[in-house]
């Protein structure tokens, strides 16, 4: 053997040691390299599996077993509402549940008579469920007699600011109407309604109303059991598409609540979401939220001429259309103008206070008007007293039993255009009475005949308790503060002297801009002044009076109302970054007036309006409403804090001498001023009473700083309250 060969070996494997840690991170690097490879090249496999394999497959964990918790679920059931009066609706319904349950989904058929909406509705927003409504048209377009408290309920929470255009944000529906096109004006108007006001209140439609119909001529598909079965296919195959989470795409130019992005396709349309939609577009004055049917959808010469783009040769006939309206309109409005130019000229004659129009917009917020100047609406806290779950605030200030209590107004009129108005202005204003006077006694009996009417719809009602349904007939207490301007009444006194008569007490709010009235104003059970600012400068800004020497006449209410001898009321409404900081000016104006008692609420958010700035920001946490009031407090030393009701946002401060020994007395004996008042009249006005011949033990309950808040013990409301907050202490 060759001794260099020999040699070479040795030398290589000296090398090789010397140099083994290069060797080293040579061989990690490269096995660094293939794992990294590796691992990229799994992520691109299991990419591609997951757009194939269905997701029950992906779902699949190592050791065989599916995860239920990470498994999505896009519907877990469906719930059918239906209203029926010859059992047609309710048979659709049976069978809508069979063919919900060949998909495998938990469904519940519900009779809308049994069905509680204040308590239930709302659960279905985050209950991922959807919603089917098949309800039938009644006589003269009304809901059966089944379906009449849901529709009532959902028209009011519709019109209502209160419940907000988000109330049913995440509730999914459709909706089948059951009706006779026999009867144009009527056809399907409540199946109309329920689509709409669930929309408005932020409830998401998944598919087109159905309208069926049972006249066979007209009928789409020849009869109101075809037009069920074409609508309950379009169902089922929506619901499929809901529970594998499909969404259909929306062009995002919607109008009028349907959805134009897949005009040409499936005649199931969905329109678009809310969220994209935006509140203004929500607005019911400026579009209607129905859903039609798919043939309402296309085909139609009006539907062609919506579309963003125009033929040319149409573009004639679209503009000639435009003007024969143009024409026709201004032929209407030159009519009117001459019909009320002549009852303008009609000697003596008067015009009454209530436009068709005011009637119109007043009538769609839930009123009942009287004659030409008067209404009547019944108030949420009546009907939340009727069904045991709490009553308002004067309930737990001064012993009101709301469910008896008749909100009421002589007078729609008002001398102010306060930016929180209830109403946004839609009733009329003025500073002096120049319209048509309609008596007293037929505005009191009709006021009463209208409140009757109105709560004897409520017998019968899911969750309305029958003793107090029954006492709720006979009106114990009227609150002359629902709109308007009630002291502008020229006959204020005959109407008041008619509701003592009756056994009925009177609470009447005036906003501080006819002193004169004050004065000639005969004594009521308890009498309320706005105080909604503290100076000249905010009081102009918030209640923006038409009066000229308004802040003169401000002051000069205060004083009239010091002479009073019956119970007398400030009522401070708070607007923040308006008017809570004027709390030494506030302490001044309580020492003018010298008020019995004085309220501190929050003010309520109306929702927007163009005739007002305020928003959600101006409203005042409840934290801040006691804050203020302890501080108020400090300043004027005859007066403490009283009674707290928290879900109106309100206090109650009272002077001094309605706290006898350590109990405070701020309930009125309602039984004892009808007996001084009657006293008052047999003497022709000579034998005066006070405010304290007539109060009444405060319960513990409604005291401020108590656990229930202000809600009475025995209501349900206050048993499901939270009563772990303590905001109390000053």
């Amino acid at each position: 053997m060759d001794p260099s060969l020999d040699m070479w070996d040795f030398s290589s494997l000296i090398s090789l040691w010397i140099n083994r840690f290069y060797i080293y991170l040579g061989f990690a690097f490269g096995f660094s390299l293939w794992i990294c490879f590796q691992i990229v090249i799994r992520k691109q496999n299991k990419n591609s599996q997951e757009k194939t394999v269905p997701k029950a497959s992906r779902d699949l964990m190592t050791n065989g077993y599916i995860s239920l918790q990470k498994k999505e679920v896009f519907v877990s059931g469906v719930k059918i509402f239906y209203g029926s009066q010859t059992g047609k609706a309710k048979g659709f319904a049976t069978v809508l549940a069979e063919a919900v349950s060949s998909l495998d989904l938990p469904v519940a058929v519900i009779n809308l008579k049994e069905y509680d909406p204040d308590d239930h509705l709302v659960e279905e927003v985050t209950s991922k469920n959807v919603s089917a409504f098949l309800v039938a048209t009644y006589t003269d377009g009304r809901p059966t007699e089944s379906a009449e408290w849901f529709c009532r309920w959902l028209e009011e929470a519709a019109n209502d600011f209160r419940f907000g255009k988000t109330y049913l944000k995440g509730v999914r529906y459709a909706v089948f109407g059951l009706g006779n096109s026999a009867y144009v004006s009527h056809f399907n108007k409540v199946g109309k309604n329920v689509d709409k006001w669930l929309w408005m209140l932020g409830a998401h439609r998944v598919m087109s109303r159905g309208e069926g119909d049972c006249n066979v001529v007209k009928s789409k598909h020849g009869s109101i059991e075809a037009d069920f079965t074409a609508w309950k296919a379009r169902f089922i195959s929506r619901l499929q598409a809901l529970c594998k989470g499909e969404r259909k795409p929306c062009g995002g130019n919607c109008k009028k609540g349907k959805c134009e992005s897949n005009q040409h396709g499936s005649e199931a349309m969905e329109p678009r979401s809310h969220a994209q939609e935006g509140f203004h577009q929500r607005d019911a004055e400026q579009e209607e939220p129905f859903g039609s049917t798919s043939e309402e959808e296309s085909g139609t010469e009006d539907h062609q001429s919506l579309k963003s783009v125009i033929d040319v040769e149409d573009l004639g006939k679209i503009m000639d259309r435009m003007k024969k309206e143009k024409r026709e309109k201004e032929q209407q409005e030159g009519e009117t103008s001459l019909i009320r130019s002549t009852v303008k000229n009609e000697a003596g004659e008067r015009r009454a206070m209530i436009t068709p129009a005011l009637r119109e917009a007043l009538t769609k917020q839930g009123y009942q008007l009287i004659g030409s100047h008067s209404g009547v609406k019944l108030c949420r806290w009546t009907k939340s007293m009727l069904r045991g779950r709490g009553g308002c605030y004067k309930h737990t200030f001064y012993g009101i039993e709301s469910h008896r209590c008749m909100e009421t107004t002589p007078s729609l009129a008002c001398a102010n255009k306060c930016v929180f108005c209830w109403r946004h202005h839609t009733n009329p204003v003025g500073t002096e009475w120049r319209w048509k006077m309609d008596q007293a006694e037929m505005i009191l009996k009709e006021a009463i005949e209208n409140h009757q009417n109105v709560m004897k719809q409520f017998r019968g009602v899911p969750g309305v308790r029958e003793e107090r349904f029954e006492e709720g007939m006979t009106v114990k207490h009227c609150a002359l503060s629902l709109v308007g301007e009630p002291i502008m009444y020229p006959e204020i006194n005959k109407f008041l002297k008619l509701l003592h008569e009756r056994k009925i007490s009177s609470f009447l709010v005036t906003n501080a801009q006819f002193p004169a009235e004050i004065r000639n104003l005969k004594p009521v059970t308890q009498l309320y002044v706005s105080v909604d600012a503290s100076t000249k400068e905010s009081l102009k800004k918030i209640d923006r009076p038409l009066f000229k020497d308004f802040w003169q006449r401000f002051l000069d209410s205060l004083k009239a109302l010091a002479a009073k001898q019956q119970r007398t009321v400030y009522r401070l409404t708070l607007v923040k970054a308006w008017n809570v900081d004027e709390l030494q000016a506030y302490a001044k104006l309580v020492s003018l007036g010298n008020p019995d008692f004085i309220e501190v609420k929050g003010v309520t958010y109306c929702g927007e309006s163009s005739a007002s700035s305020l928003t959600m920001a101006n409203v005042p946490w409840h934290e801040e409403v006691v804050r203020f009031v302890c501080e108020l407090v400090d300043l004027i030393p005859d007066y403490e804090i009283a009674c707290e009701h928290e879900h109106s946002n309100c206090l109650l401060i009272a002077h001094k001498k309605f706290k006898i020994g350590r109990e405070w007395w701020t309930w009125i004996d309602y039984s004892r001023f009808q007996e001084l008042i009657q006293e008052y009249e047999d003497s022709g006005g000579s034998k005066t009473f006070s405010a304290k011949d007539y109060m009444a033990k405060t319960p513990h309950w409604a005291l401020f700083g108590a656990s229930e808040r202000g809600f009475d013990p025995k209501d349900t409301r206050y048993q499901r309250k939270n009563k772990s907050k303590d905001i109390s202490g000053c």
